[in-house]
């Protein structure tokens, strides 16, 4: 199957879940679980993923704090805020909302 370069405006709900359940990561760590959770069907582009998570920065979704890694790389982690829970349990209402009406037009039509 090919591999979706767009995320069709799920981005920011993917991003915020795999927060949720995964505490800080950096951008990369995101896109890595977003490819390897979907099994390679979905692809997040550095050009999507860090303009995204400076939008959700700035919309106080997420916050971000520099640290190291192991080998002593500078990297952003981010994390969901409090702000970024009721953003979060919005999206998911508005993703179950539009797949049950695809779903729903897929059965019928």
């Amino acid at each position: 199957m090919k591999r979706n370069d767009s995320l069709q405006g799920s981005l920011p709900l993917l991003v915020l879940k795999i927060l949720e359940r995964r505490g800080p990561l950096h951008g990369y760590g995101i896109t890595v679980l977003i490819e390897t959770m979907s099994n390679e069907v979905l692809r997040v582009e550095e050009g999507s993923l860090y303009p995204a998570l400076h939008r959700m920065e700035e919309a106080g979704w997420i916050k971000a704090r520099w640290a190291s890694t192991e080998r002593g790389r500078r990297v952003r982690m981010y994390e969901l805020t409090a702000g970024g829970r009721t953003q979060l349990a919005a999206e998911e209402n508005r993703w179950r909302a539009v797949t049950g009406a695809v779903g729903y037009i897929l059965k019928r039509a």
